[in-house]
C-alpha cells in the first residue's frame, strides 16, 4: 500500500514540475543560476555555572531504646549541593 501511495505523489510531483510544448515536447522546470550570499550572525553562546541548592539527605544512627539495646533511627538532614545551570 505504501509503494502505491509513493508512486502517485513521485508521478505528481513529476507532472507538476513538467509541461509540454505546442508541437509536443517535454519542458522541465528546474533551478538556473544561484546565487550564494554570506550573511554574518551574531550568536550568544550560554554559559554554564552553578547553582547552590539544599536538599534532605537522610542520616542513619542509633539511638538507645533500653540499656541493652541500641535501635536504629532514620532522619534525615540538610545538605547544600551544586547544580549546573545554563545561562542565556
Amino acid at each position: 500500500m505504501r509503494v502505491r501511495i509513493l508512486i502517485v505523489v513521485t508521478t505528481l510531483a513529476i507532472a507538476s514540475a513538467c509541461s509540454r510544448t505546442d508541437d509536443g515536447k517535454i519542458v522541465v522546470d528546474r533551478p538556473g543560476e544561484v546565487e550564494v550570499k554570506i550573511k554574518k550572525d551574531t550568536i550568544n553562546v550560554p554559559t554554564i555555572g552553578t547553582v547552590k541548592d539544599t536538599i534532605n539527605t537522610p542520616v542513619v544512627g542509633v539511638k538507645e531504646e533500653t540499656l541493652i539495646v541500641k535501635k536504629p533511627v532514620v532522619g534525615t538532614k540538610k545538605t547544600q549541593i551544586k547544580r549546573p545551570v545554563i545561562k542565556p
